[in-house]
């Protein structure tokens, strides 16, 4: 880390120099703490949007951002499932340095009550920011955790992670918040409760039986227990939807509870009227604010008047809806005069998910010509992501880059741009982009990305600056179903180890400058730099894993399992029901 500081100031010094001798369209940065205004989809493939080749779904206001900023063709988020992927954003960090990774197949967290989320000993750039003076906001979807030892100590809160205004859902938007055909667990609970209900039944009607015939002979009173256990796995399993959506859908402001359940017809204006009302008050900035959409996830909330506009059905009107968001977002900048002096970014937390269908209707996104979606640690598709950049007068218009990138490198180009230093306690992952961003350097900081499933190493990628390459090496892939397929249809996503995936000796090797779909696998008879490849990716891997030390798995079994003393309710449980949001209106 004091290398890449002392690099920067460097680069500043010379980036400086550069700019005041050379006449540019960009403004010199000494000085500048521009605000920072960062926008996340949920679940949005890279083929959704216009500016990355989609002609038929209507973005004009995403793809106005990349028309007046810097578009990034090979962004990589550093998992492809939400908890992960946001840990790693907001920590510059592989998730497998702060634990937020699993071994057991709890790819993401599972409730909003469970002692597993981000650690306190992780640094957010929020929180290096707040201590630079900002003004910090998270509007919109969390899922890093909420509580640890009780229902109100907050440990995993936003507000404990640097940000001084939160306002959202803890946990993540999901089907079963609308009791949806498409189910994250409800389906898996009631099926999992009435087998074994209807197990409990099969005994109790065989002891019965066998009593009644003299032909066991056993106390009625286990009998009768049994059957009230039954009955009372049969109530639970009746009612496991509407638990679900008390538990998990609902909305906080900072550390209170406005709304149990959601009342989704107008989350989507509340969402936006926070997101004005955080604007207006920090006008005079310097202010961070993290818009973290509950777009496009299922089950695809969407507003009146997108709804039957697209050409690709609800989810396609999903998209556009969120179009029309960043538009008005981004209206309340303009309004405010704030738009030369904000800096903006969008991306995807990962890929679409390509499983999210029913029969003929496909409900997740698309990832245009890259293999693979949400859930597929290696593939394409389930990390490659949209990337843009917009400060007027700084960022050169209609840039585009086509070197590695990843989400881990907001971090520390967030932490320079507000004034603070990167942690020299730990290993950040990401590098500061704001030198590749204005054309001061032609490459990234990534020259190795690896590519992680749960904590599973399943691919890494090289870039070989002296020829200009992308290379990508595969361990292990997820065995696609049916077989000939694209994707794991029949279940939620993709796993990452066991019997789903295949484990490659010799790895496979893709060259994804000339073939960024992953199409056509290379072999020692195919490209002669085979094996020269292979190892060097290799030695960087074992390089790499030399830096990582053990950390406790948040979303393993014991801190990703529900915990009723833990769950957050605006009454006394299990009486979670409340409407604060009109007063608070």
């Amino acid at each position: 880390m004091l290398d890449r500081e002392h690099s920067w100031n460097w680069l500043s010094v010379a980036l400086c120099i550069l700019l005041a001798l050379k006449p540019s369209g960009c403004k010199d940065l000494s000085g500048s703490r521009p605000n920072i205004l960062l926008l996340m989809a949920d679940d949005l493939g890279i083929g959704d949007i216009g500016c990355y080749g989609n002609n038929t779904i209507r973005t004009p206001n995403i793809d106005r951002l990349a028309e007046d900023g810097v578009k990034l063709t090979q962004h990589i988020a550093a998992a492809p499932v939400c908890t992960p992927s946001r840990a790693a954003f907001l920590t510059g960090r592989y998730p497998l340095r702060s634990g937020m990774v699993s071994s057991s197949g709890n790819r993401v967290l599972q409730w909003a009550a469970v002692s597993g989320g981000l650690p306190k000993s992780e640094t957010t750039f929020a929180k290096i920011l707040k201590d630079e003076d900002y003004t910090t906001g998270l509007i919109g979807k969390w899922h890093l955790g909420l509580n640890c030892e009780s229902s109100s100590d907050h440990c995993h809160h936003p507000l404990n992670h640097g940000f001084d205004r939160f306002y959202g859902m803890p946990f993540s938007m999901m089907g079963d918040c609308l009791y949806w055909d498409i189910s994250e667990k409800r389906a898996g609970l009631e099926h999992k409760l009435n087998l074994c209900a209807q197990i409990l039944a099969l005994a109790i009607l065989t002891l019965a039986t066998g009593k009644l015939t003299g032909l066991v002979s056993v106390p009625w009173m286990p009998v009768v227990w049994s059957a009230m256990v039954a009955v009372l796995l049969c109530t639970i399993s009746h009612f496991t939807g509407t638990l679900i959506v008390h538990a998990d859908c609902f909305l906080m402001r900072n550390h209170s509870i406005t709304e149990q359940p959601m009342l989704f017809r107008r989350t989507t204006s509340l969402i936006l009227k926070e997101a004005a009302s955080f604007i207006k008050r920090n006008k005079r900035g310097p202010f961070l604010l993290f818009v973290s959409f509950l777009h496009v996830h299922v089950p695809l909330i969407t507003t009146e008047k997108s709804l039957g506009k697209s050409l690709h059905g609800l989810y396609g009107d999903n998209v556009e809806d969120m179009d029309w968001m960043v538009g008005q977002i981004l209206d309340t900048l303009n309004e405010e005069g704030l738009t030369n002096s904000t800096l903006v970014y969008f991306t995807s937390d990962h890929g679409g998910s390509l499983e999210s269908q029913l029969g003929n209707h496909q409900y997740g996104g698309w990832n245009g010509i890259y293999k693979g979606g949400k859930g597929m640690g290696g593939w394409e598709g389930g990390i490659r992501v949209p990337g843009i950049f917009r400060w007027p007068g700084v960022l050169p218009a209609g840039r585009v880059i086509d070197e590695p990138t990843s989400l881990m490198d907001v971090f520390p180009t967030v932490v320079q741009l507000g004034g603070g230093q990167l942690p020299q306690d730990r290993v950040t992952d990401g590098w500061d982009l704001t030198p590749l961003l204005l054309g001061a350097t032609i490459h990234s900081g990534h020259e190795f990305l690896m590519h992680y499933c749960e904590g599973f190493l399943h691919a890494a990628r090289w870039h070989q600056r002296s020829t200009g390459t992308i290379w990508k090496v595969h361990f292990v892939t997820p065995k696609f179903h049916p077989e000939g397929a694209g994707a794991c249809y029949g279940r939620g996503v993709c796993p990452c180890s066991g019997a789903g995936v295949v484990h490659h000796d010799p790895p496979v090797l893709f060259n994804l400058s000339r073939d960024p779909s992953e199409a056509h696998p290379l072999t020692p008879a195919t490209e002669p730099l085979f094996h020269q490849v292979v190892e060097r990716v290799a030695q960087a891997v074992e390089e790499h894993q030399r830096t990582l030390t053990p950390s406790s798995l948040q979303l393993d079994a014991l801190n990703n399992i529900w915990r009723p003393w833990l769950q957050p309710c605006c009454d006394v449980f299990p009486l979670c029901w409340c409407d604060r949001e009109d007063h608070q209106q």
